[in-house]
């Protein structure tokens, strides 16, 4: 199978460009940009650099059997805990630098009778999910209670605390956009 097309599509893609936009900086077409993709046209050598060029790939780098690929599986050593006894609580990000990307996502873990901080509006989808035990979300003035393989899924647009007023440990799989934990 050959891979130039897919490679060339796939660069083309991570630098955000269509291949109406690649096809208007290398002086071709859309349809040939899609067929080369596709790998039903080869481009001359000449029109093949002239493609890396506009995707800032250099050509050793584009043939180069190990690239920069994105880390996919996390596993348990990957992932970054953090107990506040005090509170009682404990947060164990399942991906190190997901604070970094567009979803952020935790496992938060609640003794008896506790709470965890209040967090501030915002924009950021909230997806909490319960894998233990029953946990209460007050959103506003509202309190909503979950219990094990419940959900609670909200846009964060008013103040909301996540608490365990309830007799026995809970946990709780936490994903956000936009990070705010």
């Amino acid at each position: 199978m050959n891979l130039i097309g897919y490679k060339l599509k796939k660069l083309r893609i991570q630098k955000g460009l269509t291949q109406e936009e690649l096809g208007e900086r290398t002086d071709l077409s859309k349809g040939y940009i899609s067929q080369v993709e596709r790998d039903l046209a080869s481009p001359s050598m000449e029109t093949f650099f002239n493609i890396l060029q506009v995707l800032g790939c250099e050509p050793k780098d584009f043939f180069e059997q190990k690239s920069s690929q994105q880390q996919i599986l996390y596993k348990k050593e990957d992932q970054t805990s953090y107990e506040e006894t005090d509170d009682f609580y404990k947060l164990n990000w399942l991906v190190p630098e997901s604070n970094e990307k567009e979803m952020e996502s935790l496992v938060l873990t609640l003794k008896s009778n506790s709470k965890y901080k209040k967090f501030d509006p915002s924009e950021s989808d909230t997806l909490c999910y319960v894998l233990k035990g029953k946990c209460m979300l007050t959103f506003g003035s509202n309190n909503y209670v979950a219990e094990t393989t419940e959900t609670f899924y909200f846009t964060a647009t008013d103040e909301h605390v996540l608490s365990n007023p309830f007799d026995e440990e809970c946990e709780v799989l936490i994903v956000v956009t936009n990070s705010y934990l």
